[in-house]
């Protein structure tokens, strides 16, 4: 399992059997808050599956999704490397079954295996950059851009189609691009018309290359 996380696919076989060894599994029912924005907790969770959203709140319940992650992703590795609050909310979006790694237990890994601080800091390194253009598509980007940019981010090969199955609705979509849900609505119907996308039971297949602008 951890050699199909970008974090840990540079370790060695040996590498990777000490740290599975260090692993716990457990089951998470739909709609579960796994971490809290402000908790001082410290572990890694690997998504076997499922689904969850990753998401920031303020006091009147407005809410900011950062991201939303599949079976094979990962979060909560900063954890692992400080001991600051959680910089955002997690919460299942359906029930899934996820690996945890705790801090302690990745710090007498790195203990017994020093050459591998180098690798998994590449792992975190990608990570952040990839971060960083979000950052730019948000502040760069308009509304359409970043939905198409969202759509192609989350979008997964199925039988040589570009599919989207993780039942997001336009709120969710809008919530991530930073607009509204009106915005979001016109430009997935126009893309609808125009035969780019199929929206079906809250799976998106995206049937054409998506138009440059709207």
């Amino acid at each position: 399992m951890l050699q199909n996380i970008p974090l840990f696919s540079s370790l060695g076989e040996a590498e990777l059997a000490s740290l599975s060894n260090k692993v716990i599994t457990r089951q998470f029912p739909r709609n579960t808050v796994i971490i809290n924005e402000g908790d001082h907790s410290d572990s890694l969770y690997i998504i076997n599956s499922g689904s969850v959203k990753v998401f920031l709140s303020d006091n009147e319940g407005k809410e900011v999704i950062l991201n939303t992650q599949g079976t094979g992703e990962y979060f909560g590795e900063l954890a692992l490397l400080d001991s600051q609050p959680r910089s955002a909310s997690v919460i299942t979006t359906e029930k899934s079954s996820l690996s945890i790694i705790s801090k302690a237990d990745f710090e007498a890994f790195l203990e017994k295996h020093p050459e591998a601080n180098l690798k998994i800091m590449r792992g975190i390194i990608k990570r952040l950059r990839l971060l960083s253009e979000d950052v730019k598509s948000l502040a760069l980007m308009d509304v359409y851009g970043r939905v198409a940019r969202v759509l192609l981010q989350l979008a997964k090969e199925k039988g040589g189609t570009l599919v989207i199955n993780q039942g997001m609705t336009q709120q969710d979509i809008a919530s991530r691009v930073g607009a509204s849900r009106e915005m979001v609505s016109r430009i997935l119907k126009d893309l609808k018309t125009g035969g780019y996308i199929e929206v079906k039971d809250r799976v998106i297949t995206i049937k054409e290359k998506l138009p440059h602008g709207w």
